[in-house]
């Protein structure tokens, strides 16, 4: 199985180089590598063109862009960017951020999840943050839900959910449509993936409000936005989130705001959630 990684990269030089050594270290190696050098003012670009110099499997993009940090479109934007610059022979996709350290066996044992089960579409590990000189699993998210710092898919599952969507909540549409197409999505605890940056850290205002604008955009309707932005507002440990996830609700709502998907697939998205929901209560 031959895999490629696209890594969009905006100002990354302190944590880069250990995002690419955890690569170039891996059991089984990518086939290629396209860093997509998001507008960035520092070093980013210098670094990877070091790294390409010795490893031939490894290449760089330069995009422009705004330097304004928004969560998901901007980030896609640059992986479809890179994308674009790769060939359709690989078996697998990976999305993965420029702030991690992989253990050795990440993609080894990726592969091998594929391999045994012909009817998984996207696998992953946990991410770990650092506090206080250890590293803990970084709380925001369920057990079965893949980060979007890291997503491997296979290109069956890939290509039918239609590539990654350019908006807040693209890593959890995907796996909710790898879901409405019948593909599994699989989590391996025993990858534990080091996040140098924690999720969020740069997000401004306007950005608070995408959170709700993402839940509104994946068909959640109000009963499912509101039970998910009290969980995500209580797992941040900051309750007036809530609010602002509400208020982004309502305003993408007003403006009509198209949804990331088909009304079957909301329907299907709605009936998900609330079983899953369901499970957790009782």
């Amino acid at each position: 199985m031959n895999y490629y990684i696209v890594i969009p990269a905006h100002n990354e030089e302190a944590f880069i180089a250990l995002t690419l050594d955890s690569l170039i270290s891996q059991t089984v190696l990518p086939k290629k590598v396209v860093i997509v050098n998001d507008n960035s003012t520092d070093k980013t670009a210098e670094i990877v063109t070091a790294y390409a110099k010795e490893n031939p499997f490894i290449s760089l993009v330069n995009k422009t862009s705004s330097a304004i940090h928004l969560p998901g479109s901007k980030v896609i934007q640059a992986f479809h960017k890179g994308f674009e610059t790769l060939d359709e022979e690989y078996d697998v996709i990976v999305k993965l951020d420029a702030d991690l350290i992989l253990p050795n066996n990440y993609f080894e044992t990726i592969l091998n999840i594929f391999e045994k089960d012909a009817t998984i579409g996207m696998a992953g590990g946990f991410a770990y943050i650092e506090k206080n000189g250890e590293w803990i699993l970084e709380n925001l998210t369920d057990k079965d839900h893949i980060r979007g710092a890291f997503k491997a898919y296979k290109k069956a599952c890939f290509q039918q959910i239609g590539n990654l969507k350019p908006a807040m909540g693209w890593d959890t549409v995907d796996e909710l449509l790898s879901k409405f197409y019948g593909w599994k999505v699989v989590t391996d605890a025993s990858l534990i993936v080091k996040h140098l940056k924690p999720t969020g850290a740069n997000y401004n205002k306007t950005a608070r409000y995408k959170q709700g604008e993402a839940f509104y955009t994946l068909g959640y309707g109000f009963l499912i936005t509101s039970i998910a932005s009290a969980k995500l507002a209580m797992m941040k440990k900051k309750p007036l989130l809530f609010l602002d996830y509400i208020k982004g609700f309502w305003k993408a709502k007003a403006a009509k705001t198209p949804l990331l998907v088909t009304a079957e697939q909301a329907k299907f998205i709605r009936k998900y959630r609330l079983k899953k929901m369901k499970e957790k209560i009782f």
